[in-house]
């Protein structure tokens, strides 16, 4: 019979090698998406401020990549949640960003982009939803075994 100290690990569960791998692909990918902004903006005679930007939100995914890889504690699905937040912070004003452009100038080129831009928004919305809701089932798990 196990105690509620072994069922609550058992929630959260081990770190598998398929997500392992995901928090190094964005570590890695945010460390060089940050790098190769920052070389662009240092060395532009007048960068655009969107690059400063990019850099930041590359440099979020290389920070989230690096914390997830270093818990040892349960995370009770807060790498998802976090990691959901990211994606809503990085597609939300992108998504703005292009439907405004096809407004502006018209084309099915530009509604094109703005459609896939609204598709990737929703979906990022849709994954911190569940992210959000699977945390909470979690956390009401745990607290009602005594946890």
């Amino acid at each position: 019979m196990m105690d509620a100290d072994d069922m609550i690990r058992r929630l959260s569960g081990p770190v598998s090698l398929r997500r392992r791998m995901a928090y190094v692909v964005a570590l890695v990918m945010g460390l060089g998406g940050a790098l190769t902004t920052g070389l662009l903006w240092a060395t532009e005679e007048r960068p655009p401020p969107v690059l400063g930007g990019f850099a930041v939100l590359c440099l979020a995914w290389a920070c989230y990549g690096g914390w997830a890889l270093t818990r040892r504690t349960p995370l009770f699905a807060l790498d998802r949640v976090i990691g959901g937040w990211i994606a809503v912070a990085a597609t939300w004003p992108l998504t703005l960003l292009t439907v405004a452009l096809a407004v502006d100038r018209p084309g099915w080129a530009g509604w094109a982009g703005a459609a896939v831009n609204v598709v990737l928004a929703l979906v990022a919305a849709v994954v911190l939803v569940r992210a959000r809701s699977a945390r909470a089932a979690l956390l009401r798990r745990k607290r009602e075994l005594g946890g």
